[in-house]
């Protein structure tokens, strides 16, 4: 059983090639054995397509200087493009756009000549009526990156980076057949276990866990609930909130001594 578990969680598309941490979260919330922790780090470890296709990383130059931390989903997002990739149906181009709060996305599809005018209504499009409403009521601004905050950027281009590993890990093979596995980006990535929230983006969005297995896949969110969680979540939210901040505090600490 444990090596068709480790094959579900990591090299399905529900999996996503996720690293340790989120590919133990995952299991965990359903099965636990001895020797967990190992088993999911070697089998990660000997993954042929993680070796391929996952990016290394270079120290930064100058002081990591953290934005404001949101108070509640959806109130703080970013957006950024993933480009030049094969055309699939007329499209070479993904938006990327990140809830700073839970971390999660909705990704949309753009051909090489888009304009203002369709990236607007692409984006209405892919967040839909409930984030129209919960806009409404959060009140949310638009806020542009700054010389002095270009990690507003940086977000964005960090999360492009783990849309770009999960397509290369399953469709480096047929490149021109990325588009047919944007939806499972979205449900992979916003059901992992985040390292700075200690939850998902699901869960934090819905208050509901992710299921894990395509065969429960049946819940719908409602637009009568948007009133209700926003009266309801401030307790969560708050929690939340201060999570980010300590996982920031942690980043800049460590980030910094390793910058000049």
């Amino acid at each position: 059983m444990i090596p068709t578990l480790l094959t579900e969680f990591h090299l399905t598309p529900t999996g996503g090639h996720m690293g340790i941490a989120k590919t133990l979260a995952q299991i965990s919330e359903n099965f636990s054995w001895p020797g967990l922790h190992n088993d999911v780090r070697k089998f990660i470890a000997q993954c042929v397509d993680c070796q391929h296709t996952k990016y290394k990383t270079k120290k930064s130059v100058g002081l990591l200087c953290p934005l404001p931390v949101p108070h509640r989903p959806w109130e703080e997002l970013s957006l950024d493009f993933i480009m030049g990739l094969p055309l699939y149906h007329g499209n070479s181009v993904i938006l990327v756009v990140v809830d700073r709060f839970s971390k999660g996305i909705p990704l949309g599809m753009l051909p090489a000549d888009h304009t203002a005018h369709t990236i607007a209504s692409l984006f209405m499009e892919i967040v839909g009526n409930f984030w129209r409403e919960l806009f409404q009521f959060s009140g949310t601004q638009l806020r542009v990156s700054s010389a002095y905050h270009p990690q507003s950027d940086g977000q964005t281009e960090v999360m492009n980076r783990i849309i770009e590993q999960y397509l290369r890990a399953f469709v480096h093979r047929k490149p021109q057949t990325w588009g047919k596995l944007l939806l499972w980006v979205e449900w992979s990535h916003n059901t992992s276990w985040n390292v700075a929230t200690g939850t998902t983006p699901y869960d934090i969005t819905f208050e509901l866990k992710p299921f894990n297995f395509l065969d429960y896949i049946t819940r719908s969110s409602k637009l009568d609930a948007v009133e209700e969680m926003l009266k309801d979540r401030d307790e969560t939210f708050q929690i939340i909130q201060k999570k980010l901040l300590k996982a920031q505090t942690t980043m800049k600490h460590f980030a910094d001594a390793k910058r000049k």
